[in-house]
């Protein structure tokens, strides 16, 4: 499996999410969970019930954020030349059936966030642009629909999460 691109802040990030669980918050839950089983009766205990369901999540967190973690590789997207889309590139496309300008970075997956504007590369928008240069129209199934875009500028900007 080819390993999926991040930048270093989020990189960065993932690695402290994942130790702050693994060493704060795992051992912290555990605690909670030995106090609340002082206090009797475990069938009827809302403390016990809830300190073993948050155990679950966190556990359920780490096994998700290793995974993404082993899987990662960090790059420097301003090392990058931009003279086509590729990872960390900031894209302007015009949308040709409404003429509406819209902007993206294409981010690892871990980093996206479409309301910032910051796209996965695994999303299909990224995909159909990847490789494009500026002034290419690109047609691309998305789950609203098929759009076809034309690239007005392809550029590497400081990304701002």
């Amino acid at each position: 499996m080819q390993k999926q691109p991040i930048t270093t802040h989020g990189y960065r990030k993932l690695a402290d999410e994942l130790h702050d669980l693994k060493t704060n918050q795992r051992p912290k839950t555990v605690e909670e969970i030995d106090i609340a089983r002082g206090h009797g009766d475990l069938k009827e205990n809302a403390e016990y019930h809830a300190a073993r369901e948050k155990l679950r999540f966190i556990e359920n967190r780490i096994a998700e954020l290793a995974e993404l973690y082993d899987n990662v590789q960090e790059v420097d997207p301003s090392k990058l030349p931009h003279d086509r889309v590729m990872f960390g590139s900031t894209v302007t496309l015009c949308d040709l059936d409404t003429e509406e300008e819209s902007t993206y970075t294409i981010v690892g997956t871990y980093e996206s966030n479409p309301d910032k504007g910051l796209i996965s590369i695994l999303s299909p928008l990224a995909k159909g642009l990847m490789g494009k240069e500026e002034g290419d129209e690109v047609r691309v199934q998305l789950p609203g629909g098929e759009r076809e875009f034309e690239i007005l500028s392809i550029t590497y900007k400081e990304i701002e999460f």
